[in-house]
């Protein structure tokens, strides 16, 4: 019989995120990839991979927004920096291309053919 392990030589037990290095949790992705039906079996692998790229474009989201944000002399992000912050990257706009977000309001434009004409140099010396 194998003599039992102290409490101090036991290895303390480290979350799967904590492996991973990141910050989204693994173990409450994993649960939801499996009882979300989404395939019969699920990867140890899978929940991780996900989790990464969720913390990926996230903080991707946020730094634009945050730097919208600051662009506006703001200190909270609002939702409207983040659609500015979406609609102004090309490819977060390509990914969130149908997607709206409530309050975020429009980017600013004005077609061209709306604006005033621009008169001639001379034109504008006759007058």
């Amino acid at each position: 019989m194998a003599p039992k392990e102290s409490a101090k030589s036991r290895k303390a037990s480290m979350s799967r995120t904590k492996k991973a290095g990141l910050q989204f949790p693994v173990g409450r992705i994993h649960r939801h990839l499996k009882s979300g039906g989404y395939a019969d079996r699920i990867g140890a692998g899978a929940p991780v991979y996900l989790a990464a790229v969720m913390e990926y474009l996230t903080a991707e989201v946020l730094e634009l927004a945050g730097n919208a944000a600051r662009d506006n002399k703001k200190t909270r992000i609002i939702p409207r920096h983040v659609q500015l912050a979406v609609r102004n990257d090309e490819e977060l706009n390509k990914l969130l291309s149908g997607v709206t977000i409530a309050a975020g309001g429009v980017l600013p434009n004005i077609h061209a053919v709306l604006m005033p004409k621009k008169k001639s140099g001379k034109e504008s010396q006759e007058l």
